[in-house]
């Protein structure tokens, strides 16, 4: 769904399809299976000599948002996945990688909530990591519960938490043990409207560089109309600005569209803005990356995300790379009318 950002006549075509995408459910990926711990490996460990700390990734979230599919991704580019691994045991599992001579530098551990004392154990794991030094990410995997029902009910299996009751009661139950986690998330991908290569692409996106930049920046097109993007750090509402759907000749088109982006960046106020707001975020930017934080996704919406938003993502996203920040561009909306 996602691409890095190019000049906008090479991305017109494929970015009017991207909310079209259908393809494999995420669900296939990612149904619940059996409760034992399944170790795959994208590098093979050896030896016995202590070395550098692994780097972590904890991958984590709604069951049937995707969880399965992101650890698959990050073991086709060579991490040490571990499935299903019991909280309690991370910090043994990154002693066992600090042992592999090397071998094993990249771990990314999968853990759900079907452990009766899940946050117990994993707070408790995260602060031994913190004082041993161990550099972790946490990536959590959310999708509406229209999505969620749905899935589980195409693979015509249970909810892990549903019990007695319904898909729903599951979903609702299994939100609030994981708010916590998701607040302190590094990163947090919406799976709703993603199929498995459109999430194979955002993973890819994220973590396939053999160096991390700084700061990478998402900046997400969406209209208001449809709903916020819910895994938003920041959010941009460009209602402000004339509506080009109210002008025949550029109805048809989308932000995308030189002569739309021109109306829109023609109206008082326009470039005041793009300046402005990208000198605000020079300053969030700096913050972000003083805590430690690599991801930020910045929504800009606009009522229908056809127009309004989508032109000034692509100046926001253009302006950003200028800065140095690696940069995403999603048009969440534009083709839905």
């Amino acid at each position: 769904m996602s691409e890095h950002h190019k000049p906008t006549g090479e991305r017109d075509q494929q970015a009017q399809e991207t909310h079209k995408k259908t393809g494999e459910d995420l669900t296939q990926q990612d149904a619940p299976q059996n409760d034992g711990a399944q170790v795959s490996t994208g590098s093979d460990t050896a030896g016995a000599t202590e070395a550098a700390i692994p780097e972590l990734v904890i991958i984590s979230g709604m069951s049937g948002a995707g969880r399965s599919t992101a650890a698959k991704c990050l073991e086709d580019l060579g991490w040490f996945v571990v499935d299903n691994l019991p909280p309690a045991l991370i910090p043994t599992m990154v002693e066992l990688g600090a042992r592999s001579q090397g071998n094993v530098a990249r771990i990314a551990v999968v853990v759900d909530v079907r452990g009766r004392r899940f946050f117990d154990n994993l707070r408790e794991s995260l602060s031994d990591l913190d004082t041993r030094g161990v550099t972790r990410r946490i990536v959590f995997l959310e999708s509406s519960d229209d999505a969620l029902v749905r899935r589980f009910e195409s693979v015509r299996r249970p909810h892990p938490l549903q019990g007695d009751g319904r898909i729903v009661d599951g979903i609702a139950a299994e939100r609030e043990l994981l708010r916590e986690l998701r607040g302190d998330a590094d990163l947090v991908i919406d799976t709703s409207s993603l199929n498995v290569h459109e999430l194979r692409a955002k993973m890819d996106a994220q973590f396939a560089g053999e160096e991390e930049p700084e700061l990478r920046a998402t900046v997400m097109s969406f209209g208001f109309k449809y709903g916020l993007p819910v895994d938003a750090d920041l959010v941009v509402d460009m209602r402000f600005l004339p509506n080009p759907h109210w002008v025949p000749e550029l109805r048809p088109y989308t932000g995308l569209n030189e002569e739309v982006s021109a109306y829109v960046f023609n109206q008082p106020g326009a470039k005041e803005f793009i300046d402005r707001y990208s000198e605000l975020l020079q300053l969030v930017a700096a913050g972000y990356r003083r805590e430690g934080k690599r991801y930020v996704t910045i929504a800009v919406g606009c009522t229908g995300g056809k127009h309004r938003s989508v032109a000034t993502s692509e100046k926001l996203a253009a302006r950003l790379a200028s800065q140095g920040v690696e940069t995403v561009v999603v048009h969440r909306d534009m083709g839905r009318e």
